[in-house]
């Protein structure tokens, strides 16, 4: 019995890896992970990925918050500024498990490195960038 709960959580495992590894599923997590407080905000996912539409990077995300790999963070109504994003998606603690145990995270740093050589970001995704984030508790 234990043989066959082995093989299920196995197939779960790799159905899940193939899931994350969804080219545009892919590409979002990276831009989590690349960005500098792993933490972008919706407006910057979108134009981290100009070839997609905006509809498609929120579907996305949203595939991947249900899957348990992303999270959306707030700050708190209080804190909010105006002009400012106040919602933002970053890994979970599982999530961030499951692709170091499957060896998606080995180009972390090689990913940080790439987005900090973007020089032609718009304004506004500058102005986004270093908007106030939540605290995780």
């Amino acid at each position: 019995m234990s043989t066959e709960l082995g093989t299920a959580e196995e197939m779960e495992s790799r159905e899940l890896v193939h899931f994350v590894t969804q080219q545009t599923r892919f590409s979002l997590i990276n831009n989590i992970l690349q960005h500098p407080d792993q933490l972008p905000s919706m407006y910057e996912l979108e134009e981290l990925n100009p070839s997609v539409s905006d509809a498609t990077v929120y579907k996305h995300i949203q595939k991947l918050i249900d899957a348990g790999i992303v999270k959306e963070v707030a700050v708190d109504a209080d804190e909010r500024r105006q002009g400012y994003p106040w919602k933002f998606y970053g890994l979970t603690t599982e999530g961030r498990e499951f692709l170091d145990d499957h060896n998606l995270l080995a180009a972390e740093g090689t990913l940080q490195q790439i987005y900090e050589t973007i020089t032609d970001k718009p304004e506004k995704m500058v102005k986004y960038e270093n908007a106030p984030r939540p605290t995780e508790s």
